[in-house]
């Protein structure tokens, strides 16, 4: 798969979320929370294939990718470990405070997410800029 259509991929995802998250405000409760555990089985195995194409790619990057899967993989814990928690709490007084939390966990998500679309689009460039550098210099050997 070209990289422009992995792009595409992560572009058409996004929307995805976004429009969730839009129809997400006129669901009922039940279907909200159906809708929320379904997302969260779509992440966990989404988690799962990082893993196995992580595993893949080892021998190449092992220490990079590693430490980056075990960032993800503890940050997954810890958030699902308080989102649990919250689902515990039903004092009205803590009901805004948590969906304080939320919208500001959502909105650093996706200021995470952006950085991680910008981050995706120069390592596109770049390689594309790599392989017109070795397309030229494997013409300027063959000339």
């Amino acid at each position: 798969m070209a990289l422009s259509d992995d792009l595409a991929r992560l572009s058409a995802r996004a929307k995805q979320a976004e429009d969730r998250a839009a129809a997400a405000k006129a669901q009922a409760r039940e279907q909200l929370q159906a809708t929320v555990q379904q997302v969260r089985d779509d992440t966990e195995q989404t988690a799962a294939e990082l893993r196995r194409k992580n595993a893949e790619a080892r021998d190449e990057t092992k220490s990079w990718a590693d430490g980056i899967q075990k960032s993800w993989d503890e940050h997954l814990a810890h958030t699902r470990e308080r989102i649990d928690a919250r689902k515990t709490q039903h004092a009205a007084d803590r009901a805004e405070a948590d969906a304080e939390d939320a919208e500001d966990y959502a909105a650093y998500s996706i200021d995470l997410a952006y950085s991680a679309v910008e981050e995706a689009e120069y390592a596109v460039l770049e390689a594309v800029l790599a392989r017109e550098d070795a397309d030229t210099a494997a013409q300027t050997v063959g000339a």
